[in-house]
């Protein structure tokens, strides 16, 4: 889901490029990767670069078809007008989520990388009745937006645009939480060259300019 605005405007784009029209359709990563793995005829699936690894080990995608596309990092955000808590360092973001009255975060691998955050850190135990989990298709700004949750986690992608909230920030250093999204070729596709082809444009500098709109940055820049 965090990457359905940014393919949604790609795919217009790829019609434009080359009148070739491709359709797009965004659901969790869980039900994405289960439905590739079910064989259903996709031609190309976007997802986290390790489920596309698992993907690729299990053969539901082409060996040898990944392509990083984006790197997605994880912000913070609250509810319009409230407080901006400090976040200027991994110890200011610590105080803050202990301060917190509820802490929202989604499903998928932010939420689970945060999760291991607060283990890290030693609370854990100490926040588990105050963090409030978003139910899947339902981004961690409508709950922050709703009052349900003080403090919001998720990508930045699915921050932007989205009322009734105020994003305060990135995560600092030492604490990013930072997503590859890659692509790859499905095993189900019988038109795997021209969904290389989809891959090439879609990893081009001619994307770049949309992703970071979007709130992401080119993966191919990544080191």
């Amino acid at each position: 889901m965090a990457t359905r605005r940014l393919l949604a405007e790609l795919a217009h784009g790829y019609r434009q490029h080359c009148d070739i029209e491709v359709g797009f359709e965004s659901v969790g990563g869980v039900d994405a990767a289960q439905r590739v793995q079910a064989g259903e005829p996709f031609d190309v699936v976007v997802l986290a670069a390790d489920a596309i690894d698992k993907l690729i080990a299990g053969g539901s995608v082409l060996a040898g078809s990944r392509v990083d596309l984006v790197r997605s990092p994880v912000a913070i955000a609250v509810g319009a007008g409230a407080t901006r808590p400090d976040i200027g360092s991994e110890d200011a973001l610590r105080r803050a989520v202990l301060a917190a009255a509820s802490v929202g975060y989604s499903t998928g691998p932010s939420g689970t990388a945060l999760l291991e955050l607060f283990e890290r850190w030693g609370i854990a135990g100490e926040i588990r009745s105050r963090l409030v989990k978003a139910p899947a298709g339902v981004p961690v700004g409508k709950l922050v937006a709703d009052g349900a949750a003080a403090l919001g986690f998720q990508q930045l992608s699915e921050m932007l645009g989205q009322p009734g909230i105020d994003v305060v920030g990135a995560m600092p250093a030492g604490c990013e939480i930072v997503t590859t999204f890659s692509g790859g070729v499905c095993a189900a596709s019988t038109r795997a060259d021209e969904v290389r082809a989809l891959l090439a444009w879609l990893q081009s500098p001619a994307t770049t300019e949309a992703k970071r709109r979007q709130g992401m940055d080119p993966a191919q820049e990544s080191t």
